[in-house]
């Protein structure tokens, strides 16, 4: 396990990223930019869950995936409120994120949803390909709250 928690890593990349974002949008335009982050970050995403998955002793479930959740909410990274635990469903609404607070601080508000909110179901994917997640609003788009939905399909 990592001894950083993930709002830890995302503000060490933030900075980073924002480099490379700028140096790419001079080159060749924000939208293009935006797409080639977004591209990457949604692959790193896949392989990271692809490697976490890999740790669970029983192989991917959704009892090890709850508990790694820890990492994200670690230091009070994010605030939640579980709406729904089943065997095959778990569902939480975030509301506080300070991955959010963090991209809007560091001037990044507009690439905030790239570097974090898009990795979110990506990360369902290299992490175990029954694993969905429905979200219909986010903190970093001015919702009230995060709506996490997630489920395992047989």
């Amino acid at each position: 396990m990592s001894s950083i928690g993930i709002l830890e890593q995302r503000r060490i990349e933030a900075a980073f990223a924002k480099g490379i974002y700028e140096e790419m949008a001079a080159e060749l335009g924000p939208e293009q930019a935006r797409a080639i982050l977004s591209r990457a970050v949604v692959k790193l995403a896949k392989q990271t869950a692809a490697e976490m998955a890999a740790e669970a002793p029983e192989g991917p479930s959704l009892d090890h995936f709850i508990a790694i959740q820890e990492r994200w909410t670690r230091g009070d990274a994010l605030r939640i409120e579980v709406t729904d635990r089943t065997e095959t469903s778990y569902g939480f609404n975030v509301t506080r994120c300070r991955y959010s607070e963090m991209y809007r601080a560091k001037g990044l508000a507009e690439l905030g949803a790239v570097l974090s909110c898009n990795r979110d179901g990506a990360f369902c994917e290299g992490y175990d390909p029954k694993l969905r997640l429905t979200r219909t609003q986010t903190l970093m788009d001015g919702a009230t709250h995060c709506d996490f939905r997630y489920q395992v399909e047989p």
